[in-house]
């Protein structure tokens, strides 16, 4: 007979779902996962990996254009988009059967269905979308003392800009799509709207950007921002910013959209197809909360430091707790979550030390507060910064144009903030955030050896700027 009482139910398996019945399972709990439609969730299926795969062999086809410029040839350079699709949707299957692999080693139980909590310590689940993974089990009612929501976020949906999945997509249609467009309209700036617009853009289509607020990227510092901007612009991309799209109107095979400047005055853009990336919303519905007085605010549930709600025995993490929408947010509090549970007694999320990157052409990374945040709190600060175009490493790769900025708290020597544009940003990053995990100071950075030559070094030559040291420019 299938096993239906459990220690630990986590529905949904996402990064941050599978990683708590990973980690659950290795502290002893006997681990179930619910899963309605693929194991790894969106952000392995239509999310983060897949996108990535786009966006490595938009660059290759870039490079490939340019090769030139490294004393190379490659003569009529063209691409397949059916191809590169393809490889896109391998990778994601790899990870996907990985994960499967994963449940097994660590003996985690799969149940296959959409889950109802239908009382503390008990769920239903009903049939899922999908056929079921080998070895599942399926509907029927499970019991555990600890029920883990994991159940992701999905698309936001704008009255009057709701996409159709042929004319006006959504991310999941974007990663798909039946033909490259020769134009494109992305509404919205944020990291999916730009890495969007950077592949296609790369790929030969020609790409509008409208953003409601005063600047893309607008979780991101300004000054790197408004960087990234121009080197977008080089490239092609039209921006509208302070703007938004008032309407659009569908024809045979186009999308005519008229954009309100916020000045008083409209246009019509007339494009092949529309991206809608205007953010995305907990799925936190149809999962019986109502009904047990779960708390949520915002369309997110509410937890304390520990991931609990307000009902006994009933948690959350990742998307559906709410920001910052980040994958590795979600393993981490699923690690935290269990921990918890175990009586190891964790450390709370700080997530002020949780890194964002986007993926895009130039690459962004940041951890921390901006400049603008600090002044707004008052803060005594010092800035460093430090150029791609005075760094060896960037020169010889053919990619000097980039920016590391760091900032620090005047009297204390704390690093408040790192924020960065240019190539591979998105691995540096990491060498901040554990130094801000560490409460490192200024001058233990500045004693650090870094390697030669390295983008790294970049790092080191912020810091340096900050206090006036700065050796290479």
């Amino acid at each position: 007979m299938a096993e239906t009482n459990f220690d630990i139910i986590i529905i949904g398996s996402g990064p941050g779902g599978y990683v708590t019945a990973i980690r659950a399972a290795q502290l002893g709990f006997k681990t179930a996962i619910v899963e309605r439609e693929y194991l790894g969730g969106i952000c392995l299926n239509w999310g983060c990996i897949p996108t990535k795969a786009l966006l490595r062999s938009a660059e290759i086809f870039h490079y490939l254009q340019h090769a030139g410029d490294y004393g190379l040839s490659a003569d009529k350079v063209t691409y397949d988009p059916s191809a590169v699709v393809k490889r896109s949707r391998a990778v994601s299957k790899r990870l996907n059967d990985g994960v499967g692999f994963l449940m097994r080693k660590n003996k985690v139980t799969v149940i296959w269905g959409e889950a109802v909590i239908d009382a503390p310590g008990r769920i239903i689940v009903r049939e899922g979308r999908n056929e079921a993974p080998k070895g599942a089990q399926g509907a029927g009612t499970y019991a555990a003392k600890h029920i883990i929501i994991a159940t992701g976020a999905r698309p936001r949906i704008l009255p009057g800009l709701e996409p159709d999945k042929k004319l006006i997509w959504t991310y999941f249609e974007a990663m798909v799509p039946d033909r490259m467009p020769r134009t494109l309209l992305v509404i919205g700036s944020g990291a999916i709207g730009i890495e969007f617009a950077s592949f296609y853009r790369t790929l030969g289509a020609e790409v509008t950007v409208v953003e409601v607020l005063p600047q893309i990227l607008p979780a991101e510092d300004a000054e790197i921002a408004a960087f990234a901007r121009k080197s977008f612009e080089k490239q092609g991309i039209k921006i509208f910013t302070g703007a938004k799209v008032a309407k659009l109107d569908k024809k045979g095979d186009s999308v005519a959209a008229t954009i309100d400047d916020g000045k008083g005055g409209t246009q019509t853009l007339t494009v092949d197809r529309v991206i809608s990336a205007v953010g995305v919303v907990g799925n936190i519905e149809n999962l019986g909360l109502e009904k047990l007085g779960v708390k949520s605010e915002r369309g997110a549930i509410v937890i304390d430091g520990m991931c609990r709600t307000n009902v006994p025995g009933i948690y959350a993490i990742g998307d559906v707790a709410g920001p910052p929408l980040l994958a590795h947010k979600a393993e981490h509090e699923g690690v935290i979550c269990v921990e918890g549970i175990k009586g190891l007694h964790p450390q709370a999320m700080d997530k002020r030390l949780i890194p964002g990157c986007t993926y895009c052409s130039p690459q962004i990374a940041s951890v921390g507060i901006t400049e603008q945040a600090a002044k707004e709190q008052k803060r005594d600060i010092r800035v460093g910064r430090f150029p791609f175009v005075g760094n060896g490493k960037a020169i010889a790769l053919g990619e000097d144009q980039g920016l590391v900025k760091v900032i620090f708290d005047k009297k204390t020597g704390q690093l408040l903030g790192a924020h960065m544009v240019g190539a591979e940003v998105t691995e540096l990053i990491q060498g901040y955030v554990v130094a801000m995990n560490l409460e490192t100071t200024e001058e233990e950075l500045m004693h650090t050896v870094f390697p030669h030559p390295t983008l790294s070094e970049m790092m080191k030559e912020a810091v340096l700027d900050a206090y006036g040291r700065v050796l290479n420019i």
